[in-house]
Formats: C-alpha cells, structure tokens, sequence
C-alpha cells in the first residue's frame, strides 16, 4: 500500500480498498515527488533502478512528467506494474491556477489528442522494407571500404580515401540507426531493439547502448536546459545561448577567448568529439559500472577490425585508419544534430509543457531525399523530439498537423534550408561569444 493512501469501506461495507489522498502542488515540490496523468509518485528509491538513470529520474521531480512519460515508454502494461507501487496519491484541482497555466494544460490536452491522431495513422508502426535496407546499406559499405583497402591499401592515396569515405558513411548511417534502435522505433518487441541496439553500437560502431542511452535520454527529457541536458555542458570551451554567457562574463571568468569560438569550435569540438572525448566517456562509464555485458560488444568491434585491417595495414595503420574514419564522422554528426539545436532557445528549466519545450529548443531542416538520407531523418527534429519512439520514415507524415497545433497556440515552428541552418551554427555561437565579452568587459 503507498504511503499516502487510505483504507475506506467499499459499497458494500464489509471490505476495505484503497484510497489515494489529494496533493496539492506545493506540497509534491518540496518532496521532489513526480506526476504522471494526475497521480502522484515517489521516485526517491526506484530512481536508481530505472533503466535511464537517476540523474533522468530527478531532473523531472516536481513536475508534471506525464508527456516525457508517454513519449519515452513503449510497453506500457510493463512501466505501469512498477507505477502501481511507487503510486502515492493524486493531484488536487486548485482553484487558483492562474490564466498561462490554465492554457498549458489546454495545451497538454491538445497534444494528447495530436498524438492519439498519430496511433490511429499507425505512425508508430515502423516499415520492415526501409530498416531492412538502411541496414543493407551498411553491410555494402563496409564490404566496399574493406575490399578497397585490400586491393590498394597505401599504394594510392586516392583510392584509400575512397575506402575511408566509405567506412566514414558506414559509421555515419549505423549512428543514425542505432540511434533508432535506442529508441524503440525499429522492431514492436523492446528486447529486440535493443540487442539489435548493442549489436550495431558495439559491434558496429565500437560504443556503450547503455552510455548512449544515458546520455541521450537526459537531452530528450530536457533539450537545451542549462545543467540538465549533457549536450551543452561544455562550458569551460564554449559558452551557448544568452543566459550563460551573460552569468559566466558577470562572474569575470573565462578559460577562453569565447568572443572568438565561432572560430575555434569548428577546430576543435567535431574533430575530438567521437574519436577523444565520447570514446573516453564511454571507456569511464564502464569501467566505473563495471557493465562487462557492454565490454563485451565492443570487444567484438576491436577484434572485427584488427582482423580486416591489420594484416594489410599493420597495427599502427589500422590505428591511423580508425582515427581518420572516427575523425570525419564526428564532423558529421557535429553537423547534423548541432544545426537544429545549438541556435535555438537555450535556458534553466521553466516547467513548460513538453509540446512548447520541443519547439523552442528544435527547428527542422527542409525535406529533401538528401537531407533525410545524410541526417538520419533528423531535419524533422521537431517531430522526432515530440515523438521519440516514432520510426523516422513516418516523421513528415505528422509534420502538417504539429504545424496546426502550432498555428494555434502562436508557437513558432522553424523550419530552415541546409544552408541557412549550417551558418545559424556560427552565428549563434559568435553572438554567445558577443554577449560574454560584453558582460566581461563591463
């Protein structure tokens, strides 16, 4: 029985069933409670528990959760069996909810219907015939690198970068689609995605399913907000947004010439990201977890590519050629995930809805066969973030009707060319750097 209900006689009389008590707001902040469709949870002990982390867990205490819980959970007769324990009572309707938050939860409910709209189009059904073929792609350019490598291997430099620009848009592509595996959008079974999600990670791609999912999850959860999403704390080399540039410059701290980052950031963050930086998170994560199981997978990627490209390239050539391949495909995915998220709003957490949250932290790339292909579908960034566990090939189809909920509560839905979302990355990053300086300076 949770420790906020009450026992009270039925209908009947002669049994007793439980009761849930009424909580009022205040009272579920103070205790860092969490609420999920008008009931409320004590997260305090399963948060350590939960698949996601318990830095996930807390970064919603306080708050009503009921969309991030829905967007990120796809088995919802099994979540709901470990609710029913944590289950301490219910949300009081309080009288003196002001106008904005009477429209937010108009919002909420809106959304709600938007997103029924989407199961009853099947949107969430993903296609057979499209992953299959995404992972076909994949096996050819991988078997086309390699091949290359053999006929060739130093003896002309041309055809070795043709080999590396293959092994580069191999890595690139199984990012993207263990980036659908790891949120469930791929098979209907949840075990099946994500043994296909450590098998192209690990054995792919040479990474952690569980760092991935750690990491990422938290960006979902709260895109953009200052302390809480992972992709933005990187502020001892680059200052983003308008809050912290303006806080660090007050404070008169500075460990670079952040004035100048819309320079150095493209000489800097892409090419260390994935071949330094995220393969010595990934190496910390797991040694401190001590998660053997992820070890293993990408034991299974060391051997895979010391067994294609050592006895050609010798071990030092199969070092320099992982590197090179690690080297550009950072840059790819610098540029495909930072253009729809670096130039937008970027803030301490407001409690907003999930729908306004997505929207202001997200803009879209235009639809084009390339842009799809090159940015794992992610220029429909918007849709992807309202709809996390929706298979990307069906994104554009609930594109019109996200524009709609738009219209209707006058929030803005970016939608930028290549081009213009390119350039947005440094002229956000140098009008960050402006306001630093200015607030140095003062």
């Amino acid at each position: 029985m949770g420790k906020g209900a009450n026992l009270v006689p039925n209908e009947a009389g002669n049994e007793e069933i439980e009761e849930l008590r009424t909580l009022k707001w205040s009272e579920i902040r103070q205790n860092k409670w969490i609420v999920i469709d008008s009931q409320v949870y004590d997260v305090s002990k399963f948060s350590k528990k939960h698949p996601g982390g318990e830095t996930l867990m807390n970064n919603n205490v306080g708050q009503d959760a009921t969309d991030a819980f829905i967007s990120f959970h796809k088995d919802m007769n099994k979540v709901e069996k470990y609710l029913k324990a944590l289950k301490i009572g219910k949300v009081v309707p309080e009288s003196d909810v002001n106008q904005n938050e009477e429209r937010k939860d108009e919002l909420n409910k809106d959304f709600q219907q938007l997103r029924k709209l989407a199961e009853g189009m099947n949107l969430f059904k993903p296609s057979g015939w499209f992953y299959s073929l995404h992972f076909l792609q994949l096996i050819v350019l991988d078997l086309i690198g390699t091949y290359i490598i053999y006929k060739s291997g130093y003896d002309n430099w041309l055809t070795y970068f043709i080999a590396v620009a293959c092994l580069v848009t191999t890595q690139a592509q199984a990012g993207w689609l263990q980036h659908d595996l790891g949120h469930l959008s791929v098979f209907k079974s949840t075990k099946m995605n994500h043994l296909a999600h450590r098998v192209i990670i690990g054995a792919i791609m040479g990474f952690s399913a569980d760092w991935w999912n750690s990491r990422h999850f938290k960006h979902h959860a709260k895109p953009n907000t200052i302390k809480k999403d992972p992709d933005i704390r990187f502020s001892y080399f680059y200052l983003v947004g308008k809050i912290m540039p303006k806080e660090i410059g007050k404070k008169k701290k500075g460990w670079l010439p952040y004035n100048l980052q819309q320079f150095y950031f493209f000489f800097t963050l892409p090419p260390s990201l994935i071949p330094i930086l995220s393969a010595a998170e990934t190496a910390i994560y797991l040694t401190s977890r001590k998660r053997f199981y992820e070890m293993m997978w990408i034991g299974i990627f060391t051997v895979r590519w010391c067994a294609m490209f050592v006895p050609i390239l010798g071990i030092f050539g199969m070092i320099k050629l992982l590197f090179l391949v690690r080297f550009f495909q950072s840059y790819w995915f610098i540029w495909s995930t930072q253009m729809s998220h670096l130039p937008m709003e970027i803030d301490y957490d407001k409690d907003l809805s999930w729908f306004r949250t997505q929207l202001i932290t997200t803009c879209n790339v235009e639809q084009s066969a390339f842009n799809d292909w090159v940015s794992g579908h992610l220029n429909f960034q918007i849709e992807h973030h309202l709809f996390p566990t929706m298979p990307r090939h069906n994104l554009y189809k609930i594109a019109p009707h996200v524009k709609q909920l738009c219209k209707k509560y006058d929030i803005e839905y970016q939608c930028k060319t290549m081009s213009q979302a390119t350039f947005d990355i440094y002229n956000c990053l140098k009008e960050s750097g402006e306001i630093w300086y200015d607030a140095y300076n003062m």
